[in-house]
């Protein structure tokens, strides 16, 4: 059974084997819902024949038909339709082939049947003289009280949405959300007022139906395109695959099957909806028609006041029914938009999880959140616009029956008029098309960019690169401001020539009438209903180009979506994978002729054979070898036995991680079978941690085992770092683990891999990050033969020479191929590759090769904490399943809270905008273009007032002789009036939109540098999505909405001043019904912002958790994939989804609401203008009356508007407001002082002292570096050693200020760095991070941003690093376009990049924080020949994990717990026997 507040559907609520309490669920919401539909039913099916079989034998005699009877058959008739239909809706999709449940068609048949009974029992109760009948009550009340019980036990256990048990005026007019929208006026909104979500609006229900389409219009396309390129002569059918996977993303034209898919889920919403449009159009005719009777009315003295009283309410009637259909047909279309964005979105994140790496190569994290926040919303913006196609062609056509009706063949001209203007706005549209599509390239470049930045703004920081990267990205968005001004300016003359066609189309017809043929006069039924019916053909002319241009921008997002969703995929079936964990002795992992490659048009990258078997290995002839290089491509053959430690060695760049990528299925598999046995758990190179807390990170969907958590963190020296966090276990690490060490993150992520309890553990360099004594401790106890992990399959890559003596079987690689195979003692007896790699690692003066030997012990090391547990660090926390928890639910809606961000983007704000918003974007615009543009709009209104008011006139003229005497001044007055309305509102528009792009380039530059000048902690803190989606979805709204909004906003106001004048000038007393609807309408505005606004601010908060957790998905799939967690991401990104939707649905509901409230209060406003006139009618002309009329018909369009573009402008404005959040955040120091201290040459020797040093990472924690003093002199060489979290990188962090100093400071040469500008002192300073950073573009841009060196610098430092003959290898060589991260080379060859840079730069300085982690021991020994060779003269820093790295260095600083606690020679203090002796111990250098 469900439980209560569960819905009845699921295989759990008819488990009849699952022991449930029945007194638990008797008052469930399923049991009610149940008892709901089947008790009635069996009541009166019991009952009924003993009481129909009682009343036959005891009749009374016959009843007369009475009122009551009558409104009971006409009732319940109704019923029996209403079950007809539910009958024959199940009916209908059965037969469409979409699978219908059994009590879907079983509940509505007994239903129907049992009511048929019921009217039965009413017929003969009369027939039989009953005039009260307990059986018919007892029907009836339970008809009622069981839904009524049911409906109450739903309400109580949430908060369901009462659109389903309102009234029919109720649903039709949408004041069942006036609860909602009172609520929002009274007192801020949280959670759990929203509605919750009905289960076919579930996002799993819509990506499901998405899902299966899509998959199915793919395939039969794929398969057309396949059959295509077998023909007779296009080669086998081998070759077809990867031909069509590399045509299908380029073709240009992939949209066929999506489009497809998305008709077969949603078209019977659009059609509904589409269907009641066209009844609205009905009425929106009708009103002209009955204008023309009612001006005729007018004219004719002896009509009796009736029928202009009639008139009026017919009148009022078709308004009203227009104004229902239409909002209905609105409500219909939004909801199909929130939907479509709800699968559209699923189906992104579903994509994102099953991306290739070189899909991932071509997809950035910026392009996927930029697809998420800007072309998935216009796609699904779309919809509302399809109709826009045809339909004004509809009305057009309608548009000429009435006036060749009222003007004869004088309205063709009207038709020729705007056919010929038609060409000119098309090609508008096609020039916009192409505009667009540039601005969309732009945009992603932009994107992309400023995502790389951010994800690398430590690196940016370090090296005071930020004024660079703002150029580059400022020099992209005046390219990408460029087009959309372009585009804007195309726009405002697509809207004034269908203006100008109308007033066009207004004066050939009036001119041609009068001047054609002498007896054809103006009246007032021709002139003003010609303008009702020109006004309709008025919004037919101005909704074509809008939805033209919707539409254009939606193709532009569509072909995006549609390509993304055509990129290469991770093939599911490379792997043979098996649950089963495997036999000990038996082959647990296999390669089998294996040859594989990044993507199917890349070269391979693992190749020839020698391999690992059954515990030996085999090779052929080398001679033969070399033979068959030259011919083709060897396969890989590689077997490793259940329980073996496999090592996998090599120089950088040999193709370690690769191997991995292939067990994992992340390689295309070119050849060859690849299998594994039992689950399997991953290490990636790079850690990869999710913006959640340590416990979530390491349990990673696992039941929660805290005795198996504390021995994992134990294991992985996580417990002292864990005690030392604020919350423990349950302490967030921000987005990417921006708050945790490089060395924290790689434990947490090995830790993650560890509790799973795999079979299979594929880790790729996890000791690289640590130093020796934490990494030896991490071996020993989790890798090793004696660790945790000990009887699993590993398979360890690994630069770390010392620990290959305790692995089992040793692989290394070079060139992409295992050269040998086999135990440390055989492949030194071998004297093979191995013994090359030991040779160059031991190839150094002091005491380096006792480091390549095996550990002294594998006991555990010393200096570990105590075995006591501060118990406050781990507590029980709920099970994860595959939603989110309430807490989280509450998170997203209410926005990311604690992590640091300023109030408009760590909480929702409520109210209003402020007005200091507006402010701030006018002054952005320009006061003076602001006041230039109301000038030039007021100069266009009053143009359009006269013109009105002269066709009145015309209208009144008097006709002698069948002829108005001055008919051509008052045709050429018209016309220039019209003519110098149009000039005014391209004028006015222009100004808009020119005034919208220059506020949009202002508040760009002010959130870029904003963001630019925040301290690295504003990043450790604030999640990269969110910083994203201001940059993109939010600027996206300022640069589009808000000009559209504004010049609409203006627009309507002005028109409506224009409206109230004319009206008042006609109808004086229309003023009293004005001023009331005025107050009305006042009301109806505040209680819809507060609520609306409110809405917004929440939805743009949950739309932000869904970028960012598609951001992390992006990053991170390889590892989730790999742990087949796939599930339960989805499952969380659905939930997500549907929070978003939750805020959705009541904005949509809240925009019906007022529109419909509004335009029934304006319609009301018609009926009071016609009833005055009807009073009125002994004093009033018939052309006063059609000036009134007509007026107040266009005032309800005109005052509804004006409050929708009011409240539309103030939701867009909260992006400013978000835009502006960073604005009074902290910023870092000033970047240049205009009084520096330093003076150029600075500095001179480099010489750093520190003086009792001091700093802590946030304000809130204590000192991570306190009580440091040491002086560092000129052109010395300093190591800087200690286990890891002793505050060795955050030495280099306060020396570079990234953060600021707490207590004591840094003086170079004398001078305090405090009063150094920070570009000036970190231009001066060269430092190599922990983690090597390239940005998207050039290598040669990589390596000197700036553009201070030549080629020849620049091949000469590749070669002192040893990547010359590599980039000369690559396309482009320098000009070889880096992937985001630098996916496309290994993390070796990035450090060894990052390198090269430094050695370009050249500074007195220089930091090496761990600069050499990932690159094996011979390449380093010769990296610091070359550092010493080209910073010999400079004064370096060596921050190091590996002793052997210092050992060369002139003094030494030994750090714990975040003070320098030994300094002196390596000798010295291996002579005084302390921390650094027991370091040295624990690396094997004593």
């Amino acid at each position: 059974m469900a439980a209560p507040g569960e819905p009845c559907t699921g295989p759990g609520v008819w488990n009849q084997t699952e022991p449930e309490p029945a007194a638990s669920h008797l008052l469930s919401l399923c049991f009610l819902k149940a008892a709901g539909v089947w008790v009635p039913p069996l009541y009166l099916w019991v009952l009924g024949p003993f009481y129909l079989l009682y009343i036959h034998r005891h009749g009374r005699g016959y009843l007369r038909m009475s009122p009551l009877f009558k409104a009971k058959m006409v009732l319940g008739f109704a019923l029996i339709l209403l079950c007809t239909f539910n009958v024959a809706v199940p009916l209908w999709r059965i037969q469409q082939g979409k699978p219908q449940a059994p009590e879907v068609l079983i509940r509505p048949a007994v239903w129907l049947t049992t009511m048929t009974f019921a009217m039965f029992l009413v017929h003969v109760e009369r027939k039989k003289g009953v005039q009260a009948s307990g059986v018919q009550f007892g029907y009836w009340l339970l008809c009622c009280l069981l839904p009524a019980t049911s409906t109450a036990q739903q309400a109580s256990s949430g908060n369901p949405c009462p659109e389903a048990g309102v009234s029919f005026p109720s649903r039709a007019a949408f004041w069942w959300a006036s609860g909602l929208l009172w609520r929002g006026y009274r007192k801020p909104l949280r959670p759990k007022d929203l509605w919750s979500l009905e289960p076919e609006n579930s996002t799993e229900e819509l990506v499901s139906q998405l899902e299966r389409e899509w998959m199915r219009n793919r395939g039969v396309a794929q398969g057309c395109a396949t059959a295509e390129l077998k023909g007779p002569n296009r080669g086998s059918g081998s070759r077809a695959a990867p031909e069509l996977q590399a045509l299908v993303p380029r073709g240009g034209r992939p949209r066929g099957p999506l489009l497809r898919a998305l008709w077969s889920v949603f078209c019977g919403s659009f059609l509904l909806g589409t269907l009641s449009l066209l009844v609205a159009d009905a009425f929106r005719f009708a009103v002209p028609k009955l204008l023309s009777l009612f001006l005729e009315f007018m004219g004719t003295p002896q009509s009796p006041a009736w029928q202009g009283s009639l008139l009026a309410v017919l009148m009022l009637l078709s308004a009203g029914l227009q104004t229902l259909f239409e909002q209905q047909h609105m409500y219909r279309l939004k909801a199909l938009q929130m939907r479509l964005r709800t699968a559209l979105a699923g189906l992104v994140c579903r994509k994102v999880l099953v991306l290739s790496r070189g899909a991932k190569k071509a997809g950035a994290v910026g392009d996927v959140v930029n697809l998420l926040s800007v072309d998935v919303q216009r796609l699904s913006e779309s919809v509302l616009y399809l109709n826009g196609l045809w339909l004004p062609l509809l009305w057009i056509t309608v548009c000429f029956v009435y006036l060749w009706q009222l003007l004869g063949p004088s309205a063709l001209t009207a038709v020729a008029v705007f056919l010929g203007l038609l060409p000119l706005n098309f090609f508008i549209s096609k020039k916009r098309s192409h505009h667009q599509e540039g601005q969309m390239r732009r945009k992603d470049s932009r994107a992309r960019l400023t995502s790389a930045v951010l994800r690398a703004m430590r690196t940016v920081k370090s090296q005071g690169w930020e004024a660079a990267f703002l150029d580059r990205v400022l020099r992209i968005r005046g390219r990408e401001l460029g087009a959309l001004r372009t585009s804007s300016l195309l726009f405002s003359v697509s809207l004034v020539s269908f203006q100008v066609s109308t007033s066009l189309a207004a004066l050939v017809v009036f001119a041609v009438h009068t001047l054609v043929a002498e007896e054809n006069a103006m009246d007032a039924e021709k002139a003003f209903v010609t303008l009702a019916v020109l006004g309709i053909l008025n919004k037919a002319q101005a909704f074509l180009p809008f939805c033209a241009h919707c539409l254009v921008q939606a193709r532009v997002s569509f072909d995006r979506l549609a390509a993304f969703l055509y990129l290469e995929e991770v093939d599911p079936g490379a792997v043979d994978s098996s649950p089963s964990r495997g036999s000990p002795g038996k082959d647990c992992i296999a390669i089998r002729d294996g040859t594989f490659a990044w993507s199917q048009e890349s070269p391979p990258c693992l190749h020839r054979s020698l391999g690992l078997q059954g515990g030996g290995w085999t090779t052929g002839d080398g001679q033969e070898q070399r033979q068959n290089s030259m011919n083709h491509l060897h396969r890989i053959n590689l077997t490793v036995p259940q329980g073996c430690l496999l090592a996998i060695v090599g120089p950088v760049g040999t193709g370690k991680s690769s191997l991995l990528s292939a067990l994992l299925g992340e390689l295309s598999k070119l050849e060859g079978s690849v299998s594994i046995q039992g689950p399997v758990a991953y290490v990636p190179q790079e850690a990869w941690v999710q913006n959640t807390s340590v416990v979530e990170n390491v349990c990673f969907r696992q039941e929660l085992d805290l005795s198996w958590l504390e021995r994992v963190l134990e294991a992985c020296a996580l417990g002292p770092d864990v005690d030392s966090f604020p919350a423990g276990i349950h302490t967030l690490i921000g987005e990417q683990g921006m708050s945790l060490s490089g060395g924290q993150k790689q434990r947490l992520s090995l830790a993650r891999a560890v509790y799973r309890k795999a079979a299979v553990y594929l880790l790729d360099d996890p000791l690289a990050a640590l130093d020796a004594h934490v990494g030896q401790h991490v071996f020993n106890q989790v890798i090793g033969p004696s660790g945790l992990l000990q009887g699993t399959t590993r398979i360890l890559v690994t630069h770390a020479l010392h620990v290959l003596p305790q692995a089992d079987r040793i692989a290394v690689l070079a060139d992409g191929c295992i050269t040998e195979v086999g135990s440390y003692q055989e492949l030194l007896r071998r004297k093979g590759a191995l013994v090359a790699l030991l040779e160059g690692a031991r190839q150094s003066g002091g005491g380096g090769d006792r480091e390549a030997q095996p550990a002294a012990s594998t006991s555990d090391p010393g200096g570990r904490r105590p075995d006591h547990r501060s118990e406050r660090s781990i507590k029980p926390t709920p099970t994860r399943g595959g939603g989110i928890s309430e807490a989280q639910a509450a998170a997203a809606l209410d926005g990311p809270r604690g992590t640091g961000q300023p109030g408009g983007e760590g909480s929702v704000q409520y109210g209003r905008v402020k007005a200091a918003m507006y402010l701030s974007y006018l002054q952005a615009v320009g006061i003076p273009l602001c006041t230039y543009t109301l000038f030039l709009f007021l100069c266009q209104q009053v143009a359009s007032f006269c013109r009105g008011y002269w066709l009145s006139l015309w209208a009144d003229d008097p006709v002698v002789d069948g002829q108005q005497m001055q008919t051509a001044l008052r045709g050429w007055v018209f016309g220039l009036l019209g003519c110098l309305q149009a000039i005014g509102l391209f004028a006015s528009m222009a100004a808009v939109f020119l005034g919208g792009v220059q506020a949009s380039s202002l508040l760009f530059q002010r959130l870029l540098r904003d963001v630019a000048r925040s301290p690295i902690g504003f990043f450790e803190r604030t999640p990269v999505g969110n910083l994203l989606n201001h940059f993109s979805k939010e600027m996206d709204t300022v640069d589009v909405e808000i000009p559209d909004k504004l010049q609409a906003l203006l627009t309507y106001t002005f028109g409506l001043l224009e409206v109230c004048l004319a009206v008042m000038t006609a109808t004086p007393l229309a003023i009293v019904a004005i001023l009331p609807l005025m107050l009305l309408y006042a009301g109806f505005q505040s209680l819809y912002v507060a609520t609306l606004c409110q809405l917004r601010r929440i939805e743009s908060a949950s739309y932000s958790s869904v970028c960012s957790h598609v951001a992390e998905m992006f990053q991170g799939s390889a590892v989730v994939r790999a742990f087949q967690a796939q599930d339960h991401f989805v499952a969380q990104s659905d939930a997500l989804m549907d929070m978003n939707q939750r805020v959705s649905f009541p904005r949509l509901v809240a925009d019906r609401w007022l529109a419909v409230n509004l335009e029934l209060l304006g319609n009301g406003l018609v009926f009071v203008a016609a009833m005055c006139a009807v009073l009125s009618k002994a004093h009033l002309s018939a052309g006063l009356v059609g000036f009134s009329v007509s007026a107040a018909l266009q005032v309800t369009q005109t005052l509804q508007w004006v409050v929708r573009s009011w409240t539309d402008l103030e939701n867009s404005m909260l992006s400013v407001e978000r835009v502006q959040d960073y604005a009074h955040t902290p910023k870092e120091a000033p970047w240049t002082l205009p009084a520096c201290a330093a003076r150029p040459p600075w500095p001179r020797g480099g010489q750093i002292e520190f003086r009792d040093f001091g700093l802590r990472h946030w304000p809130e924690l204590p000192l991570a570096v306190r009580g440091v003093s040491f002086q560092v002199h000129a052109g010395e060489k300093v190591g800087i050693v200690g286990r890891t979290g002793a505050g060795k990188s955050s030495l280099a962090g306060g020396l570079l200020r990234l953060q600021e100093a707490a207590e004591g400071g840094v003086w170079i040469d004398g001078v305090p760095i405090t009063q150094v500008g920070l570009h000036m002192l970190r231009s001066r300073i060269t430092i190599i991070p922990q983690d090597p950073v390239l940005i998207p573009g050039s290598l040669r841009m990589n390596l000197d941003l700036l553009q201070e060196h030549s080629d020849d610098a620049i091949w000469a430092a590749l070669e002192t690093v040893q990547l010359k003959a590599f980039v000369a290898s690559l396309p482009g060589q320098l000009q070889h376009e880096c992937a985001e991260h630098g996916e496309n080379l290994s993390v070796g060859q990035k450090q060894l990049l990052c390198l090269a840079r430094a050695l370009l730069r050249n500074t007195q300085i220089l930091i090496l924080d761990e600069a050499m982690a990932a690159v094996d021991p011979g390449t380093e020994l010769q990296m610091q020949a070359a550092l010493g060779h080209w910073f010999a003269r400079c004064t370096v820093l060596l921050i190091a994990h590996r002793l052997r790295s210092v050992m060369g260095c002139g003094r030494v600083l030994v750090m714990d717990n975040g003070q320098v606690v030994e300094s002196g020679s390596p000798a010295q203090l291996l002579g005084q026997q302390g921390l650094f002796y027991r370091l040295a111990q624990e690396s094997g250098l004593v």
